[in-house]
């Protein structure tokens, strides 16, 4: 019987940009789907009356709201792009390991980049 090495530390394992790229891509898809309802909720409210469209507008405009709003905002651009991506080497293109990993970190950059426009332009 052969010993395998245990190395625990998460941390000081050097993880491929592929790998991290798809596990981000896990986690954007969870953090969307959890924020989910409440979007909708908020969404269906602030239809519901001038003043609830005025309350949410308000509390929209508070620090852990826009830094909710970057979040989600960086969880969709990343989870598209990372889909995008998937697919195209589902479809035979980019599968190549020196193409694969230039894609995730196009995936990584271009999320990053679309959501520091989204946030500078809003503000």
């Amino acid at each position: 019987m052969t010993r395998r090495p245990v190395f625990l530390n998460l941390f000081r394992i050097a993880l491929p940009i592929g790998a991290i790229s798809s596990f981000l891509h896990r986690i954007s898809g969870v953090l969307l789907l959890v924020a989910l309802p409440a979007v909708a909720i908020l969404f269906e409210r602030s239809l519901a009356t001038p003043g609830g469209f005025e309350s949410l507008r308000n509390g929209l405009g508070s620090v852990p709201a826009r830094l909710g709003m970057v979040l989600l905002g960086w969880a969709l651009a990343h989870h598209v792009l990372a889909g995008i991506r998937h697919m195209l080497m589902d479809a035979g293109l980019g599968w190549r390991l020196a193409d694969a990993r230039r894609s995730a970190w196009a995936v990584v950059a271009g999320s990053l980049a679309i959501v520091a426009f989204a946030a500078i332009a809003a503000a």
